[in-house]
């Protein structure tokens, strides 16, 4: 059974931990909304982009072009993308749990050998000591996230897709909803799923080019895949902020439910000893004047 001075020590502690969640929940607040300014203003560029390539393509010597060849799949790389640190509720164990599945689900029944590259330290330390073969890690990039991180990333991905490495890529990552929701997305990265537009119709623009189509084409290629690794860092960034901001509110709201729980034990506790001790008084002050 507790005593007072353990009850005390408990009620202490949870405020001490309960100072602790809300003073991290604040700090989440304040980068989330810088985080949340990031994924605004990059989804519209690496959307037109996009859009743009998919006007370009058509012509064989683009559709030839090696990032939108399709080839026989028999390596594919997994590109996992978590969090370098936890205390950020489901936001790791989700991605983790989705790329397990897609593994163990997609590609494994294919015979399809899969391989780890690892963006965050969690999804390093659940997968270090798999049987996986590994491509590459980067860790602690979320610290201080810069769009270097991303051409490294990109980098690595596109010397590993070019020297056969891996035959295609995809990339798992949780997309930026909302404050309280965040989306786990299996994106495929390369080869590029571009979609051709239909320029017979009538609304169709006409464009000029200069100097010619498949210039602009294999000019704007890298950087939509550069923007769309940039995007996909941005977007997990504001999720684990979401997620953790979350996470430290629960966490806060739960401490005071606790410590109201704690000093309704402690008061009853107390009186329970306040009682005990008056009874004793009183057999003491009766057995005393019996004995006179």
């Amino acid at each position: 059974m507790a005593t007072l001075r353990d009850i005390k020590q408990r009620i202490k502690g949870v405020l001490n931990t309960q100072q602790i969640t809300k003073a991290m929940k604040m700090v989440a607040a304040a980068k989330l909304r810088r985080a949340q300014e990031g994924v605004t203003n990059a989804r519209p560029y690496a959307r037109k982009i996009n859009e743009t390539l998919s006007h370009l393509i058509g012509s064989d010597s683009t559709i030839s072009n090696p990032f939108l060849i399709e080839r026989e799949v028999k390596k594919e790389c997994v590109v996992v993308v978590t969090a370098d640190r936890g205390l950020c509720g489901a936001f790791n164990a989700n991605i983790l749990k989705e790329s397990t599945h897609y593994i163990q689900e997609q590609l494994l029944p294919q015979n399809l050998i899969p391989i780890i590259y690892n963006v965050g330290k969690k999804g390093f330390d659940f997968y270090k000591n798999s049987d996986y073969n590994k491509s590459g890690n980067n860790v602690g990039l979320f610290s201080l996230l810069r769009y270097d991180s991303a051409l490294n990333i990109y980098n690595d991905l596109i010397e590993g897709y070019l020297s056969g490495e891996y035959d295609r890529i995809v990339i798992i990552y949780n997309e930026f909803k909302s404050i309280i929701q965040q989306k786990v997305v299996i994106e495929q990265f390369l080869p590029i799923p571009l979609t051709i537009e239909n320029k017979n119709g009538a609304s169709a623009p006409n464009y000029l080019y200069e100097p010619n189509q498949v210039y602009i084409f294999e000019y704007l290629l890298p950087k939509h895949l550069k923007a769309q690794i940039w995007r996909v860092l941005l977007e997990s960034n504001a999720s684990e902020f979401g997620a953790r901001m979350t996470a430290m509110d629960n966490a806060t709201t739960n401490a005071t439910e606790l410590t109201r729980t704690l000093r309704l034990k402690f008061n009853r506790e107390r009186q329970a000893a306040i009682t005990k001790e008056i009874l004793e008084i009183v057999t003491g002050a009766n057995a005393l004047k019996a004995g006179s």
